[in-house]
């Protein structure tokens, strides 16, 4: 699990068939501080993150794939939650 940032959308008029009618944003990981650490992935929402808002998300590529109901599914990336507040030092 990583702490991230919404930094945008993907919109994409042909993609694998288990991801239609799901949304994809680009998340930043980023540290305690807010910083951003490492390369952004792009993950499956189904939460309905804003643009800037912290989520958790999760690299468990089963329960991407679970999520999308195909087990064939090239899906990784899964917002998991949507973060409403933190505490100064607590680390996902």
């Amino acid at each position: 699990m990583l702490l991230a940032r919404v930094e945008g959308n993907i919109v994409a008029t042909r993609k694998h068939p288990s991801f239609e009618g799901w949304r994809f944003v680009i998340c930043q990981p980023i540290g305690a501080d807010g910083r951003p650490e490492g390369t952004p992935q792009i993950a499956i929402d189904a939460h309905g993150a804003g643009m800037h808002q912290q989520v958790v998300i999760s690299s468990d590529g089963a329960a991407a794939r679970k999520a999308v109901g195909m087990e064939k599914s090239p899906a990784r990336w899964l917002v998991i939650g949507v973060v409403d507040e933190s505490e100064p030092g607590v680390r996902v």
